[in-house]
């Protein structure tokens, strides 16, 4: 794939539940997210926030908890995106609160993405489909998911999506808070720049270091940084 192919897409928080990802977004970043949906594929549901900055245009945020209320009989039979069934992971989230986990990069081609991929020995999952209603009209996409759930390379090497013809930020209200930097650490800092740059990606910045996501936030608040753990 050609170099600045793809951009990141969205960022992803994590939570017990999404009244607690709610209360941590109103105190943390000082707005009320808006609208969401539900994942009938995947037994999950969201509140989305717009993020979009010069550097990340179209760019959000996904506050995404499991559904306790989901039709399991909807459900794929596998573990769900994200890590989100994973135990250690949902433990740390039960103690700490929301957590920034994850993020999502957005691709012309998720088939020639994954491909890209996998000549570098990574599976990055099956794009599967799927679509949610909304206000604005049809939402439907491609998304890379594994078998097993795993995000891979502790949630720094990113998900994969194709959009449909509408993006859900066409039909985002301004928030106020717009993204300034994503940067990324990990011990196998150079497998995951080769990675980036199969797909044409770019974060602020990576470096050799203890795994850690970081994204840096202009806020209502002021600067507010948001860590994995």
């Amino acid at each position: 794939m050609p170099h600045g192919a793809a951009q990141l897409d969205h960022l992803v928080v994590m939570a017990t539940t999404l009244a607690q990802g709610v209360a941590w977004c109103e105190a943390t970043l000082g707005v009320t997210p808006g609208p969401g949906g539900e994942h009938p594929l995947m037994g999950t549901h969201n509140r989305l926030l717009s993020i979009a900055s010069e550097h990340f245009p179209d760019a959000y945020l996904e506050i995404i908890a499991i559904n306790s209320e989901a039709d399991e009989a909807q459900r794929m039979p596998r573990r769900r995106w994200f890590d989100m069934d994973n135990e250690a992971l949902q433990a740390r989230i039960a103690q700490g609160g929301p957590q920034l986990t994850h993020f999502v990069v957005r691709v012309p081609h998720i088939t020639r993405a994954v491909q890209a991929l996998s000549a570098q020995g990574i599976d990055r999952g099956h794009a599967i489909i799927a679509s949610r209603m909304t206000a604005g009209g049809l939402l439907q996409w491609q998304i890379s998911v594994r078998d097993d759930g795993q995000r891979l390379f502790d949630g720094c090497l990113p998900t994969l999506i194709e959009w449909g013809e509408v993006h859900p930020t066409h039909n985002m209200a301004p928030s106020g808070v717009h993204l300034q930097t994503l940067h990324i650490s990990h011990p196998q800092a150079s497998a995951l720049q080769a990675a980036y740059l199969s797909l044409g990606f770019a974060p602020t910045r990576i470096e050799a270091a203890p795994a850690r996501l970081g994204a840096v936030l202009q806020t209502p608040l002021g600067i507010v940084p948001l860590y994995s753990s």
